[in-house]
């Protein structure tokens, strides 16, 4: 295990997260609406922005299966990391430029940021199998999740105070503060991205890696025709990608729409914003803490309790009638989310043949984005129809219980033995599969 590129990938999560956490969260809506949309109504901004995130997500979607691809084919999973990386870092600098009305610029802006950010987390996620051996991949997972928690929330704050206080930074005005805030993630993204660009893990390429890019994209549409047709040959992990589907939308819906649903009972925007920086610290130290019990119990185990626990989160919030009760309820967000993402990845890594995890982690990702449109719309569905959103937040219990079901039928040991010889078939080199046991996979057999 190469120490430097392990540090170097976990600091990475520290530096993309300040763009989920200020950009995509809590700066953005705000600036949309107020700034770049001004000139429109204010139902046609929040629609616009909807849209704009819906193209971005569908972008990301339809790219990052043939680029897994051709990552795996050269084993360059790290260029393709840098050059994603510096195209979302250069869109986010833009959104300081933008002014009032400029809503198609910052449409555009967010189109290519979410395309370089989530492009850029799909090469990311693929490269752990290649850092660690599958004993550790729970620990450097959780790592890597809590570390992006405590840097995405420590920014924010530093982005809050520049905002509402922006004489203390040398702003003249909120609007200025909120330009320099995104400044500051770019700089933040880039400054803390370095130590993966310059130490990221390098596989082998593969032995029928064409010559020129025109072949090059030839083989990988081929390639990747086959990794739609050949992953039914791996049932186990089938069976967790259902499960993920599942539960995956639940967290998401979760995430989206925590803030409208607190606002909908008349909890206060302050509030909403602080209960947000609540989350990220709590997540710090308990996602380090469960994925170290996910070593050590299994990370199906530790992933079946924290989706559990996701069910008396939404229990508790149809019941929720304060800023303390949302306060709580972020808290108990903050223990689960980062360990529960963190945990199905380590899973997916073991049931994934090592020398494909580029274009599978490409074929999860296109799914799962498919896959989130219905828990949102559930969420509405239900709400409109009960007249009241606790209704619709009620509603979400099916995605989580569902999820723990069908990941009740994942018989792990298998799944990583079935990658195991997967990987031989095709001469890859699948040391990093536990084959002995020793690996906390080997505790997880269903």
């Amino acid at each position: 295990m190469d120490k430097r590129a392990v540090k170097a990938w976990i600091m990475y999560d520290w530096a993309n997260s300040a763009y989920a956490t200020t950009v995509l969260a809590a700066v953005l809506p705000v600036f949309y609406a107020s700034v770049a949309a001004a000139t429109l109504a204010a139902d046609t901004a929040a629609s616009y922005l909807a849209y704009t995130h819906s193209i971005g997500m569908l972008c990301v979607a339809l790219l990052t299966p043939l680029l897994g691809t051709l990552a795996d084919l050269s084993g360059r999973k790290g260029d393709f990391l840098r050059v994603f990386s510096i195209i979302g870092i250069i869109a986010t600098l833009g959104f300081s430029i933008i002014g009032e009305g400029d809503w198609l610029l910052a449409s555009a802006l967010l189109v290519i940021s979410t395309i370089g950010f989530a492009g850029g987390n799909t090469f990311y996620d693929a490269m752990l199998p290649d850092l660690v051996s599958a004993d550790r991949r729970d620990m450097v997972s959780s790592k890597g999740y809590a570390y992006g928690y405590i840097g995405g929330g420590l920014l924010l704050a530093i982005n809050m105070l520049m905002i509402q206080q922006p004489g203390r930074f040398g702003m003249a005005s909120t609007l200025a503060g909120t330009r320099l805030a995104f400044i500051s993630v770019a700089l933040w993204w880039l400054v803390f991205s370095i130590p993966l660009f310059r130490h990221a893990p390098r596989r082998p390429a593969a032995p029928d890696m064409p010559k020129s890019w025109k072949a090059y994209v030839g083989v990988g549409v081929r390639r990747l025709g086959q990794t739609f047709r050949q992953i039914r040959r791996f049932p186990q992990l089938m069976r967790m990608l259902v499960a993920f589907w599942f539960f995956n939308d639940g967290i998401n819906t979760i995430i989206l729409m925590a803030t409208i649903y607190g606002t909908s009972i008349g909890i206060g925007t302050a509030d909403l914003m602080l209960a947000l920086l609540l989350t990220q610290f709590i997540g710090f130290p308990c996602t380090l803490l469960l994925g170290a019990w996910a070593q050590r119990w299994g990370a199906k185990q530790v992933l079946m309790v924290s989706l559990s626990i996701y069910i008396c989160i939404v229990i508790l919030g149809y019941f929720m009638t304060s800023a303390i009760h949302f306060y709580l309820l972020a808290g108990l967000v903050g223990v689960v989310q980062g360990v529960s993402q963190s945990t199905a990845r380590s899973l997916f890594s073991n049931l994934m043949p090592a020398g494909r995890t580029g274009e599978y982690f490409g074929f999860v990702n296109i799914t799962g984005k498919f896959s989130s449109i219905f828990g949102p719309f559930v969420f509405g569905w239900v709400g409109q129809l009960t007249g009241s959103t606790r209704w619709g937040i009620l509603s979400l219990i099916f995605f989580f219980a569902a999820g723990i079901a069908m990941l009740l039928t994942v018989k792990v040991q298998q799944g990583v033995l079935d990658a195991i010889q997967a990987d031989q078939e095709e001469g890859q080199d699948w040391r990093y599969h536990p084959i002995s046991g020793k690996g906390s996979e080997a505790r997880s057999t269903g």
